[in-house]
């Protein structure tokens, strides 16, 4: 697209490496895409994986840019904005961090303030071109920004906004950890049919199919998922029982406490990385 924006990644990790092949595949153009990181070595693979701009100078690659992607460890983003803080005071690009637990007000600090800055909250999915993101942006940025912003983390998944920075640890504990329940799911069902003589493997591709196949009916259907769940149900039959056997047990109390943990947590963790910058 001859009007997208120049977006620099500093850090070159597994996310931002699937976000820039979901930028190319939705009709960015590589020649606006720059990245930075340390390691020579790993940046030229990138180059040639796809086609983009490469240094090892973090100031440079976010002086190119309508939109710098932050996408370094918590614990080394003090040192990273620091550094560019500087350039992006002169050129004010829109700021995007793809790290967990650092709040807006503390990046926007370290960049010297007054930046226009969106957080999002990706997930691993992300790297198979399934996300799901959370994306919170500040007092500072432009409706356009954000059209920009919510179009890159799209061409990885689904890219949602909320309008308090704190329900970034209500997606976290919903999207972000996620993946990791519907695993805890897939290995249980694997488990158990195993146990009743099918083989390891083909219960593990059925039990997958199944999982992927509900998620695109609930995802296609104008029903909601309690009401798709009734569809499979049929009076005195299989489901009921094994639903009856789920409810009974606890299940939704059960759920909502893992949540819970789970939310507490990021805030926890958000707290203790402030501490230790």
């Amino acid at each position: 697209m001859s009007t997208s924006p120049t977006i620099s990644f500093i850090g070159a990790g597994n996310m931002a490496s699937a976000i820039i092949g979901g930028m190319l595949e939705s009709g960015f153009e590589a020649g606006k895409i720059w990245v930075s990181a340390p390691d020579d070595g790993h940046l030229q693979s990138i180059r040639k994986q796809f086609g983009v701009s490469i240094t090892t100078d973090n100031r440079h690659c976010a002086q190119q840019a309508d939109i710098v992607i932050l996408a370094v460890k918590p614990q080394v983003m003090r040192d990273v904005c620091v550094d560019i803080a500087p350039v992006v005071q002169n050129t004010r690009p829109l700021m995007v961090s793809i790290a967990a637990g650092l709040e807006a007000a503390t990046l926007d600090e370290w960049l010297g303030g007054g930046m226009p800055l969106v957080r999002v909250m990706p997930n691993t999915p992300s790297l198979v071109g399934k996300g799901a993101a959370g994306l919170y942006a500040n007092d500072q940025v432009k409706d356009k920004q954000k059209a920009s912003v919510e179009s890159v983390f799209s061409s990885i998944g689904s890219a949602l906004w909320v309008e308090d920075e704190s329900l970034l640890h209500a997606v976290t504990a919903l999207s972000g950890s996620g993946p990791a329940y519907f695993f805890l799911m897939l290995e249980a069902l694997e488990e158990a049919a195993t146990a009743k003589g099918i083989p390891g493997e083909t219960a593990r591709k059925l039990a997958i199919q199944t999982m992927a196949g509900a998620a695109e009916m609930a995802g296609r259907s104008e029903h909601d998922p309690g009401q798709l769940k009734r569809n499979v149900m049929s009076p005195g039959g299989t489901t009921e029982k094994a639903i009856h056997t789920f409810e009974d047990g606890g299940l939704r109390e059960l759920v909502k406490k893992a949540y819970s943990a789970a939310y507490d947590r990021s805030g926890e963790m958000s707290k203790e990385l402030a501490a230790k910058q």
